[in-house]
């Protein structure tokens, strides 16, 4: 029986040191706590200048046993002459900040008494020791030593709610109460002070911090505080016990203590606050500041949902109970909290019920593996949870996986043992708790019982006032002389007499404590159905089972055909629990003495859905599934061949929960409790016959219970057997668990390990797939299987790893349930043994089910390829899996198509996967994918597990930029490092070391290796002339001296967007030209001047022609009156790299004055004239951005440099002067009024300025003159325009206004002061003659100079980083690589993260602009970037929009020629083309421009010759390197590499096209296939598309997909896949008899719905393929517009029912049919016919319509007047309009009205020059009509044209 004080230490001084202790030896059962001393003061031993009033704590200190001592500690201060005043100088004096400080005389010392027991009895300890303390102090005559002996030999009870009354023998008397029960904790109302300190939500935050051990520092400037605090904390925490450091008392000097990395609960004095700062992973409570501080890096997992919500309820009903009735009209009188000791109760009550809840159904969870000769007891934790459904629950897995668990289990397990309260409530109130979860004021009632009984067991007794206690008589105060005695030095022996005495008299009294009561603990409610977070049962509808049970019956039936049908919808039913369950119990009941042989097919259906069962559990396997198909796969089996079995084990082993220890733990453990409760049910039965029914009942833990209430009457000798027994039936069990374990660890073939590999169970380094069935057999994997001689090493690896993995779980199992030393080393010799066997049985299994029939897996179909592609790797088996895009999964309707299985192709030219769905219900569509090698931009690798039986691990995801996704999975067959070799290739063809290794180079010569290219020049005289050419480039730039750029000025250096090519940056050319260069001609020799024929053939030469701005005839003569010329300067490429050899400049520059200005420019791209407006000849210049001086240079702010100012001067000069020589080409500027030159200008118009400077804006310099009305100014960024004179430009203008004002960004102004304009774009009498635009960025700090004729625009551009990564986002929202239910996701929101659509906008906003600037007669000049990006797509869009050349075919490749290739736009660099421009990434600039144009195809469908396909066609190819038209990055590369001029040389092979154009010609030959039926262009139409984002539609170029046949843009393949698929289709004998519906279902994203519902016009070329058409176009009549109902079609080739502004109002005819089946060869070229809003014509033979003036007579008295009529013959129609341009029909005739038609007579009014026979009348059912035409001819001709439409009518 513990005593009330163990040991009674004082001391003092110093260090602190003990003085005295009593007993001076340890007691045997409780040895002396060492560093007491430490405890007694924490903040350190300390002289005090004034006496402190005493004072008292408890410390808790810990021993090795785990064991608490608490350590009662009675402070009081005792006086002492100041040590300092004797030592006459020290150099503590300096401590003080006051020198002058006076040292008292007297210092006070603290002196401690410290009693240390087992026992918590604070107000007990507080009362002896101060008892002890007033004794010395008021001097009373008891014996301090009998005092302390009494103290020592008071013995008290621990439990059992007894009284004590002690006496310590000085008049004194107290009671103590013990509490009724030992393990609920005593905690006076720490609890409530706890909560009242730090608030509900904080404490909270602590209890689930103490629980998943997190370490938790309490700080506060009182001990006895941090005490109560602590204990407060342990006492919620109840049933569970804090295991870890638990020091509620720390004393400074152990500080270090806080950064020990296991969990704590620790307080500290605030005094050491700045000491616990930089403590990162401990969370802080002060309890005197009410704060709770959780550092960043600790996450907390609190409680459960509603559990959380319902505690915090509960506690503040407690703590708060006004809170509940705040709002209340009539308030009750008082609601007043309990007493604290009562809320503390109350507090504690609200926890255990929680914990009720958290627990409740735990008990049913244990496996109790041994009753004797002590209960060993598991908690099955994976079982609870699953239960529970709390198995994805953070918190619950966290307290479980915890110590204090496993603590509660130990102690709480075993199932005979005294019970206490929370057994009470676990056994009998579940039910309660369940049903009064949601009704606060239930639970409050139920808190309270429960409060009460804690209150019961802590205060047994009504308290009895017989307390008497000495205090001192007055506290002695500060400084107060009296008292000063010393406390005296005890006599030792007087107390240990005592001590002896009394243990003396112990030995002989009778046991005080009555023994405690054992019971069985009873179980509670067992777990029941699964309740989900909501309280709904999961159920798992009837059907699905139904579904389940029905194949499992077909398929031991023998019905496979059922069975397969059934299989799809099994595998989705076994996603749900309960079916998972349903097939254990199903497979069961099949199993007859533990057995089930099995047909292969049988075999394989079982094994696919046991895979698939397992497949969805987790590794914990917290449904039990795992566990019940454990024995199954030992049962289920087939026959081999000769005595050979295979067992389904060996076919499911890839599942994680194998590899998982904790699951073997608990299926162990499981089994072992089942046999031992056997034993125990044999041995009754044995000895008295029980009622069978009740036997069953009798669980597990019941059976334990009752073993352990009789073991103690048992015999030695049966005690022992029993013993051995258990031992032996555990043993037993870890034989066969050894067995099983190497069942399901061993692969099929031992000489792969891949499973164990992955979970990191063995360190085997062979990777392979341990699945294998029959299919294996035959497939590729066995010729990587070959008989390496390393089998053995490698399977003796495996079963290294297997055996160390089993005897791991074996010393575990067989430790925790004490099995005998013996026994154990025989297993350990046993398991390799076991291993072996198993190793030896395996390779028969394999051998023998390699030579099985392979099962029928899906044919490899193989892939139609183009000429000369060729495979680089033939078909590897894999799965095509589901992208993000959900039509193809049926989600959108359809069936699933994906998953797919089929083969992976690799070609020279295309990644193609072609296979069949998985779906058995689509089983016979063929789904193919693929995409050109030379557009992948992302591969990655992935591991993905299969719906099916496949557990296929490898994949890879292949990302392309023609918008398609490859996401593969291997099939097993493929082996790991075939895989790896595919990648490798793959790699090598997608960045082939030089663009000579494309596709479009190596076509049809695969079996060679690459040659350089000199075998593949075609033509020798092209060959040298390329040489020559490239030679005497390098030539001139070696020998020109060669500047490097620290002499050009000093600020260019650093500037310039991508410097990507350092010879084009670094490298300026000096003036040094190469005589040899000075002419073409002098170049080449005589055999190579026929090839010259080439450079001018070169489409920037034909256009430069037909736009007449210069002609190159074969003496290179130029004509002097022609403001510009074709400059040869560049034809070396000397002077800038990048452009093409002849250039179109001003005529008056001369060529060595270009070569300086290219100076200025990025990359010397200097300004050349590209297009010119025919009607107010305009130009259009191209050029790169300035070089960062240039542009200072350029607005005529010269600051001298470190290169001489004459160079600076003479280089800005000339600029001046080629800026100038562009203004005087326009006519505009060349007007006959001596403004044509520079000094004319500017005197001329000196005095003109007018008064304009009152408009200016405030923000303009002052001292700015306004000399020139042709001047516009640019001022922050925003325009100052002027007005033209002409009336024809004024309605024009705002309108530019408006739009530069939106391109750079412009704000409203505030109406000006004085009553101006409130416009922000204040407009000048004239519009400047040059506008460039310039890079915003570029231009700052540029002044305007007033004698300029030009402006600058500056504008922001997208930066190439910007488009790249835009596009990566564009292709995420188009294919994303898997679905996902968050709305942040959808497509539309990751469109519009992209940006794509805001790029596209911009670049088409600034072209709109350029082209309102160029049709109202001033030149613009785009001069952005490097010149090759966004420049190009400007000049191309603007040149497209302005002439409607561009939109011919010939004119769009002109364009694309001219503009993006000789104007060397980088295509190999943006396209990553390369292993060189890997790295730079893959930059769509070309297709953002199609998508411009795509844009304005949308708005303009008529302006357009080609087809939107076309623009697909030419997206797809310019990445597909199928062609070498997009390769490289200039002209001048490919001159170099012999390619610019071969497509004129004679063709070898004429099916190669090289060139995209001669195949896009070559296929507008035989279908229409790229046209547009659309097109009816206006004579000189300007386009001006609406460039707002709101006006933009995505392209479906990025959204469409045919898996039918894969892109259709190879269009050879499209058609051989077609025939093919039409040639399996048709019948040997063609069926006549019944006519066949050509109707068919399309799917989305499988068939191509273009080509399925083809429109009109196609439809009729092929009815009608037999017509000739003269002219497809004809030429259209000056009428051609229509309005309102009756659209006036009669002579348009075809003309739809557009708005004057001929936009498309989104009614446009669908583009034609992607390889409709039409195939007209050239002589009977496509016909056309009517459609919805179309009227097309044949020859006008047969069926024109008619129109031309006819007089008709008005009603009565009305005179004759001349209108235009138009017979239509569609729409049986004669209409007249007021004049032939009129767009509105004035009236209509019907014709179905029409009585005859007859010769007339003149009336009265009559023209009068007519003849008679002019006249006619035509006859309706309403009226008479009269006619007259002008002549009889003409009048016969009506007569006739009206007469045989009323006849074909």
């Amino acid at each position: 029986t513990p005593r009330l004080g163990n040991h009674f230490v004082w001391g003092s001084e110093g260090q602190g040191r003990i003085l005295q202790r009593f007993p001076e030896k340890d007691w045997e059962d409780n040895p002396f706590p060492q560093g007491i001393e430490l405890f007694c003061q924490p903040n350190g031993w300390q002289l005090v200048p004034e006496r402190e009033p005493p004072s008292f704590f408890v410390s808790v200190l810990t021993d090795i046993n785990s064991e608490r001592h608490y350590c009662a500690c009675f402070t009081f201060w005792e006086g002492l002459d100041n040590p300092q005043l004797q030592k006459a100088e020290t150099s503590e004096v300096d401590e003080d900040e006051v020198p002058g400080l006076i040292q008292p005389a007297q210092v006070f010392a603290p002196k401690s008494l410290v009693l240390v027991s087992r026992l918590d009895h604070t107000e007990v300890f507080r009362n002896c020791l101060g008892l002890i303390y007033t004794v010395h102090v008021d001097s009373l005559s008891v014996p301090l030593e009998t005092v302390i002996g009494n103290l020592l030999t008071c013995v008290i009870p621990t439990a059992g709610g007894s009284q004590r009354t002690i006496t310590l023998g000085a008049g004194d008397r107290q009671v103590i109460q013990t509490p009724i029960n030992d393990s609920l904790p005593v905690s006076g109302s720490s609890v409530a002070h706890l909560f009242r300190q730090l608030g509900i939500v904080n404490v909270l935050y602590l209890f689930c911090a103490a629980l998943t051990e997190h370490k938790i520092l309490f700080l506060s400037r009182s001990y006895q505080r941090l005490t109560d605090a602590c204990r407060g904390l342990l006492a919620i925490m109840f049933p569970l016990k804090y295991s870890f450091t638990y020091v509620p008392i720390l004393p400074g000097k152990l500080l270090e203590v806080l950064s020990t990395p296991t969990p704590f609960i620790i307080g500290v004095n605030s005094f050491f606050r700045s000491e616990t700062q930089e403590l990162l992973d401990v969370i802080i409570a002060d309890l005197d500041g009410g704060t709770v501080t959780v550092p960043e890096c600790v996450h907390i997992s609190l409680l459960p949902d509603p559990l959380l919500q319902q505690t915090q309820t509960a506690l503040s009903m407690v703590l708060d109970p006004e809170l509940e009735t705040a709002d209340h009209a009539f308030p009750p009188s008082s609601t007043q909290p309990s007493s604290l000791k009562i809320q503390d109760k109350e507090i504690r009550a609200v926890f255990l019920w929680l914990f009720a809840q958290l627990f409740h159904g735990y008990r049913w969870c244990l496996h109790i593996i041994r009753i004797h000769p002590e209960p060993v007891i598991r908690f099955h934790k994976a079982a609870f949870l699953g239960q529970r459904a709390l198995t994805e629950d953070d918190f619950l897995m966290k307290v479980l996986d915890g110590m204090a668990f496993a603590g509660f289990i130990s102690e709480r397990g075993p199932p005979y043992r005294p019970t206490d309260l929370f057994d009470d409530l676990i056994a009998n109130q579940v039910e309660r708790i369940r049903q009064e979860e949601c009704y606060p004021h239930k639970v409050m009632n139920h808190v309270k019982e429960l409060a009460e009984q804690l209150f019961k067991n802590e205060n047994p007794y009504p308290a009895v006032a017989m307390h008497k206690v000495q205090r001192p008589v007055e506290s002695p105060g500060h400084g107060d002389p009296k008292n000063l005695t010393i406390f005296p030095l005890l006599d030792d022996v007087t107390v240990q007499l005592f001590i002896d005495h009394a243990a003396a008299k112990l030995k002989g009294a009778p046991p005080v404590v009555k023994a405690e009561l054992k019971g069985m603990v009873p179980s509670g409610p067992p777990l029941g159905d699964i309740v989900d977070r909501h309280g709904h049962v999961l159920a798992n509808s009837a059907r699905r089972l139904e579904v389940v049970r029905n194949c499992i019956t077909y398929i031991f039936d023998n019905k496979m055909l059922e069975a397969k049908k059934l299989m799809p919808a099994v595998l989705r039913a076994l996603k749900g629990r309960a079916a998972r369950v349903c097939l254990t119990q199903e497979l069961n009941q099949h199993v007859l003495q533990n057995r089930a042989v099995l047909d292969d097919q049988q075999f394989d259906y079982i094994v696919r859905m046991m895979n698939c069962t397992l497949q969805d559990c987790s590794h914990m396997d917290e449904h039990g599934i795992a566990a019940a198909l454990l024995p199954l796969v030992t049962a289920f089996c087939r026959k081999l061949g000769a005595g050979i079995t295979q067992f389904a084990y060996s076919c499911v082993q890839d599942h994680m929960v194998w590899t998982n220890m904790q699951f073997w733990e608990a299926m162990f453990y499981s089994d072992v409790q089942n046999h031992i409760r056997a034993l125990y049910l044999e041995a009754d039965e044995g000895q008295e016959s029980v009622p069978a029914g009740g036997q069953e009942l009798l669980g597990a833990l019941e059976l334990a219970s009752e073993q352990s209430r009789l073991w103690p009457a048992l015999s030695k000798e049966q005690q022992s057997e029993r013993v051995q027994k258990e031992e032996s039936t555990v043993f037993s069990q870890a034989i066969h668990y050894a067995n099983r374990m190497s069942y399901l660890l061993l692969p099929l073939d031992t000489s792969k390990n891949r499973l164990l590999n992955r979970t990191g169970i063995g360190d085997v380094e062979s990777v392979s797939n341990s699945y294998v069935t029959n299919s294996i057999a035959g497939s590729m994997a066995e010729s990587y299987d070959t008989e390496s001689g390393f089998e053995d090493a490698e399977s003796s690896d495996v079963a290294n790893s297997v055996v160390r993995f089993i005897n791991r779980f074996v010393d575990k199992v067989c430790n925790e349930s004490g099995v005998t030393n013996e026994h154990l080393k025989a297993l350990h010799t046993m398991i390799p043994d076991i291993v072996q066997m198993h190793i030896e049985t395996l390779d028969a299994v394999h051998r023998e089910s390699k030579r099985l029939p392979p099962i029928q897996k899906p044919k490899l179909l193989r892939p139609v390829l183009l000429l000369g592609e060729e495979f680089v790797m033939d078909g590897m088996r894999v799965h095509l899996l589901a992208d993000g895009r959900e039509e193809a999964t049926g989600a959108m309707g359809g069936p699933p198509l994906l998953p797919a299985e089929g083969a992976i192709f690799l070609t020279t030219y295309r990644l193609i996967f072609k296979g069949t769905p998985h779906d058995p219900l689509v089983g016979e569509q063929v789904v193919t994918r693929s995409f050109p090698i030379a557009s992948l931009t992302k591969e990655k690798r992935i591991s993905v597990t299969m719906p099916m039986d496949q557990y296929i691990q490898e994949g890879l995801q292949l990302r392309s930029c023609t918008f398609q996704l490859l996401k593969i999975a291997f099939d097993e067959e493929v082996a790991s490092d075939l895989a790896e070799v595919f990648r490798k290739h793959m790699h090598k063809l997608r960045y082939p070391q030089h663009v000579q290794g494309t596709f479009a180079f190596t076509v049809g010569q695969c079996g060679k290796t690459l040659v350089e290219h000199k075998t593949k020049d075609k033509n020798q005289s092209i060959k040298t002339l390329s040489k020559n050419l490239v030679k005497s480039a390098k030539r001139t730039i070696g020998r020109q001296y060669v500047t490097r750029k620290k002499y050009t000025p000093p600020t260019w250096e650093n500037r310039g967007s991508l410097q990507s090519e350092p010879d084009e940056d670094d490298i300026s050319v000096s003036e040094e030209l190469d005589p040899s260069s000075l002419t073409l001609s002098s170049t080449i020799r005589s055999s190579d001047r026929q090839t010259m024929s080439n450079v001018v053939e070169r489409a920037c030469c034909r256009d430069y022609q037909r736009l007449g701005l210069g002609t190159l005839s074969n003496s290179l003569t130029r004509s002097k009156n022609e403001p510009f010329r074709i400059s040869t300067v560049n034809r070396m490429y000397t002077v800038c790299r990048s452009y093409p050899g002849l250039l179109i400049v001003p005529q008056s520059i001369p060529d060595s004055t270009i070569q300086r200005i290219s100076r200025c420019y990025r990359q010397n791209r200097f300004p050349v004239v590209c297009w010119r407006n025919s009607r107010t000849k305009a130009v259009l210049l191209r050029s790169a951005g300035l070089h960062a001086k240039g542009v200072v240079g350029f607005f005529k702010s010269p600051n001298a440099s470190s290169a001489g100012p004459s160079q600076t001067d003479s280089t800005s000069l000339e600029q001046e002067k080629y800026m100038q020589a562009i203004i005087s080409s326009m006519p505009s500027y060349s007007e006959p009024s001596g403004r044509n030159t520079l000094s004319g200008f500017t005197s001329t118009h000196m005095s003109t300025s007018g008064r304009i400077d009152t408009h200016t804006h405030t923000h303009t310099h002052t001292h700015t003159r306004f000399h020139t009305p042709r001047l516009v100014r640019v001022c922050d960024s925003r325009v100052v325009l002027c007005l033209p004179p002409e009336s024809s430009d004024k309605l024009r203008q705002p309108k530019i206004g408006a739009l530069m004002k939106q391109v750079m960004g412009g704000k409203d102004e505030s109406p000006q002061p004085n009553g101006g304009p409130s416009e922000a774009l204040f407009f000048r009498q004239q519009r400047a003659y040059l506008y460039i635009i310039g890079d915003k960025t570029q231009l700052k700090g540029g002044k305007q100079d007033s004698f300029q004729q030009w402006e600058v625009v500056p504008i922001e551009v997208c930066d190439v980083r910007q488009v790249k990564n835009s596009f990566k986002k564009l292709m995420k929202a188009c294919v994303p690589s898997s679905s996902t239910p968050d709305p942040s996701m959808s497509f539309h929101r990751c469109l519009e993260d992209s940006e794509w659509m805001c790029l596209v906008h911009k670049v088409l906003q600034v072209s709109v602009l350029v082209v309102e600037l160029l049709d109202t007669g001033s030149s613009v000049m785009v001069s952005l970037e490097d010149g090759w990006d966004v420049t190009t797509q400007v000049v191309s869009l603007v040149q497209l929009l302005s002439d409607p050349y561009y939109r011919t075919f010939d004119g769009f490749r002109l364009l694309v020629e001219k503009e993006w290739l000789s104007f060397g736009h980088r295509f190999s660099h943006r396209g990553a083309q390369t292993l060189a421009s890997q790295s730079s990434g893959f930059t769509p600039v070309f297709l953002q421009f199609l998508d411009c144009v795509h844009q304005i195809h949308l708005q303009f469908p008529m302006e357009f010759e080609f087809s939107q396909y076309y623009l697909k066609f030419l997206a797809y190819h310019y990445v597909s390197n199928r062609f070498r038209t997009f390769l490289l990055d200039s002209d001048y590369e490919r001159i170099e590499l012999g390619v610019l001029y071969e497509e004129k040389g004679e063709r070898k092979n004429p099916q190669v096209c090289k060139s995209v154009w001669d195949y896009i010609d070559r296929l507008n030959k035989k279908t229409p296939i790229f046209f547009n039926y659309m097109f009816s262009p206006e004579d000189e139409e300007v386009l001006r598309p609406y460039s707002f984002v709101s006006n933009l539609k995505v392209w479906d170029f990025y959204t469409e997909e045919t898996l039918s046949e894969g892109p259709s843009y190879d269009w050879e393949l499209v058609q051989r896949g077609r025939q093919e698929r039409l040639a399996e289709e048709v019948p040997s004998k063609p069926d006549t008899s019944t006519p066949k519906s050509h109707r068919h279902i399309i799917w989305p994203c499988y068939d191509s719905r273009i080509r399925a519902v083809p429109d009109a016009i196609t439809k009729l070329l092929q009815v009608s393929g037999g017509h000739r058409l003269t002219r497809l176009c004809c030429c259209r009549p000056p009428q051609n517009h229509c309005r309102g109902n009756n659209p006036d079609n009669n002579s348009l080739l075809m003309s739809s029912n557009l708005s004057h502004q001929r936009r498309s109002q989104g009614v446009y005819l669908q583009e034609s049919g992607v390889g409709s089946s039409i195939n007209l060869s050239m002589d009977s070229v496509s016909p056309v016919c009517e459609g919805t809003a179309l009227t097309v014509f044949l020859c006008p033979s047969t069926r024109r319509s008619f129109e031309g003036i006819l007089y008709k007579r008005g009603a009565l008295l009305k005179p004759w007047k001349p209108r235009w009529f138009v017979l239509d013959k569609t729409k049986h129609q004669l209409r007249y309009y007021e004049s032939r341009q009129d767009k509105e029909c004035t009236g209509v005739i019907e014709l179905a009205e029409v009585e005859s038609v007859i010769p007339g007579t003149p009336t009265m009014g009559a023209p009068k020059h007519i003849p008679e026979k002019g006249f006619f009348d035509l006859k309706t059912t309403k009226r008479v009509y009269n006619f007259c035409a002008q002549d009889s001819l003409n009048a016969q001709l009506w007569m006739d044209s009206i007469q045989s439409c009323l006849s074909d009518a």
